[in-house]
């Protein structure tokens, strides 16, 4: 795990090691650049190393392989011992046991194939001197970032876009995408912050021309939103071939040669991975969890249940306020592009502390999109009987429920004028009301959209689809990656293993949703190992009491930091709108503390990473 850079712009050396100190906590143990030169043309790669596996420096990075073969890479490929070993019977010599050298043998012996071959996360940049182009790729579901800057004729990378960011003169912050950070709360791929700045895709790969100066992209996996292969075999011959795919995810996963432990919340997803990790671990496994004091907001004695009936060696985390506070104040340091998911917090903080225990950490993140776990899947089904009803009896209901003073009734009011159930879930995901919002992009409508939107399966899968592509990896993957490597911890998630989210993603809706049994797959193998009462609670988000601290605590904070004065500076938004908005909050008429925050973020982020820099 690390910081990967890279560049073919001309900067020097001290350019270079600035470039990569700027995000060091990625990889603390070691820091490296390399240049390379031939036909005019040069090329750098720069690494900053957290080291998991083989902790030697002849694994250090940048990494060489049979002189010619270059490479940067951030992550880990988990099959690489059976790669490994296969490619040793063809004649591939290795002088390490890291997965590097692996993944070089790899794309010498299968070419720009050799993706497909990897199970893991990871994003990567192989120099081929030979050819002279530059080949890499992005993992599957979109776990290890990748940003690009490419301007026909040069090309830059790096883990995180400040490195980018740093030296560079021609960049400009783009209007558009602060436009959908508002609706999204992140910037949607490929989209970034910066117009000459791109991400490359989850599950895509890229080839670059050094001669030529030639950038070309394409997918090499996707999901099966089309329902080509469906799962033929019994509800019981699924569940015991789901037991041992997650069986191999999580035990592979618990590989290092450091040690690793458990995020543990209590929760079904969570909890699975932790059995599993009991089942598969010789050694006894470390878990931890996260303590709130607001009433309402902690759940950590369920996960203490969990841990009791496991016998793991349980770390609680207190969430203190002081140290919240200290966070959001230098959040946009680590979440260098604004991102306002304020379960970043809190996951920041599980990353401080769990980082004391271990350097790996395996969590349960992937279960809800690919098992159908939201409560707002059911809400949605429940919801589309309404839009079989024409639109303008919809209006009238909408004109009644919108005299009512209660806002929860004035969100359903609002919903009840999309077009369809789709619409919603669209409005669900970026928010009802968007009338603060100023600018001429449709900020709902994404390419994504085409996973939601079309026929060939049932309302439930097409989100999950749709979920899987968008809020999964925008927003859960960048949140988890950036909380834990800004404390240098690595974190694994079994359950986004490609070949896990594949078969949820083949089996039918029944064997995950029956009978108002939300993953119920899941939770059958769950019970096998846990009891099933200490599970019988509603679901909970892993959240912070922001709505509470925004009207008590942080009420003077929230005041000063988006006074009149800040709002009007503010791009693409009616300052007079939020300011009605942000008073509603304040005397608890409606919970605006999703805007609120989203406000913060981006007012900090201006007038730190994007001060001095154009809005185009």
């Amino acid at each position: 795990m690390c910081g990967i850079y890279g560049t073919t712009l001309n900067y020097n050396e001290q350019q270079v090691k600035n470039k990569l100190k700027r995000t060091a906590f990625r990889g603390p143990d070691q820091m490296g650049w390399q240049f390379y030169k031939k036909d005019n043309r040069q090329v750098i790669f720069g690494h900053n190393r957290l080291s998991i596996i083989d902790l030697d420096p002849r694994s250090n990075q940048p990494f060489t392989y049979y002189d010619t073969i270059h490479i940067v890479f951030n992550g880990e490929v988990y099959n690489f011992k059976t790669i490994k070993e296969t490619l040793s019977k063809k004649g591939y010599s290795f002088k390490t046991t890291s997965d590097t050298e692996v993944l070089c043998a790899a794309y010498l012996e299968y070419g720009e194939k050799c993706v497909d071959y990897f199970v893991g996360m990871f994003s990567f940049v192989i120099y081929n001197e030979k050819n002279n182009i530059l080949f890499g790729a992005r993992d599957r579901l979109g776990k290890k970032p990748f940003y690009y800057y490419h301007d026909g004729k040069d090309f830059e990378f790096a883990s995180q876009i400040s490195s980018i960011q740093l030296h560079s003169n021609n960049l400009t912050i783009s209007e558009r995408a602060i436009a959908y950070y508002l609706s999204w709360g992140n910037v949607p791929d490929p989209q970034s912050i910066f117009s000459q700045v791109k991400k490359l895709k989850a599950g895509h790969k890229f080839t670059f021309n050094l001669s030529s100066g030639e950038f070309k992209s394409q997918p090499y996996w996707d999901i099966d939103y089309t329902n080509k292969n469906p799962y033929k075999g019994s509800y019981e011959d699924a569940k015991q071939e789901l037991k041992t795919i997650l069986n191999d995810a999580v035990k592979s996963r618990l590989f290092a040669d450091v040690p690793v432990g458990v995020f543990l919340s209590g929760g079904v997803d969570s909890s699975l991975v932790a059995a599993t990790a009991t089942q598969t671990s010789s050694a006894k496994v470390k878990t931890f969890s996260v303590k709130f004091n607001e009433k309402g907001f902690d759940e950590s004695h369920y996960a203490q249940q969990v841990a009791d009936h496991l016998q793991t060696d349980h770390h609680v985390i207190e969430c203190n306020y002081n140290e919240g506070i200290d966070l959001i104040k230098n959040f946009c340091h680590y979440y260098d592009e604004p991102f306002s998911d304020s379960s970043a917090i809190p996951s920041m903080l599980l990353a401080k502390h769990t980082k004391k225990h271990v350097t790996v950490a395996l969590s349960g993140d992937g279960g809800d999109e690919s098992f159908i776990g939201y409560h707002r899947y059911n809400w949605a089904k429940k919801g589309g009987v309404y839009y079989k009803l024409p639109l303008p009896i919809r209006k009238l209901g909408a004109g009644v429920l919108s005299l009512l003073p209660h806002y929860r009734l004035n969100v359903i009011a609002k919903a009840l004028q999309f077009k369809d159930v789709n619409e919603v879930y669209l409005g669900a995901m970026t928010g009802v009301d968007l009338s603060h919002i100023n600018t001429d992009y449709n900020t709902r409508l994404v390419d994504e959209s085409k996973y939601l939107m079309h026929n060939n399966k049932n309302l439930f899968e097409r989100i999950s689809d749709f979920d899987t592509k968008t809020y999964l990896n925008w927003d859960i993957n960048t949140k988890v990656d950036r909380a834990s490597m800004a404390f240098s911890l690595e974190v694994r998630a079994p359950l986004l293993d490609h070949q896990i989210v594949e078969f949820a993603n083949s089996l039918p809706t029944s064997f995950k949703f029956h009978k108002k049994e939300m993953k119920r797959i899941l939770k059958d193998v769950l019970y096998e190992s846990v009891p099933k009462h200490i599970f019988n609670r509603p679901k909970a988000g892993f959240t912070m009491p922001f709505s509470e601290w925004f009207r008590e605590d942080l009420k003077d904070y929230v005041l000063s930091e988006l006074n009149e004065d800040t709002l009007k500076s503010l791009p693409c938004i009616d300052a007079k709108k939020v300011q009605f908005m942000i008073n509603q909050h304040m005397d608890g008429t409606w919970n605006r503390y999703p805007l609120i925050w989203s406000l913060l973020v981006l007012k900090q982020w201006l007038s730190t990473n994007g001060k001095g820099i154009s809005i185009s």
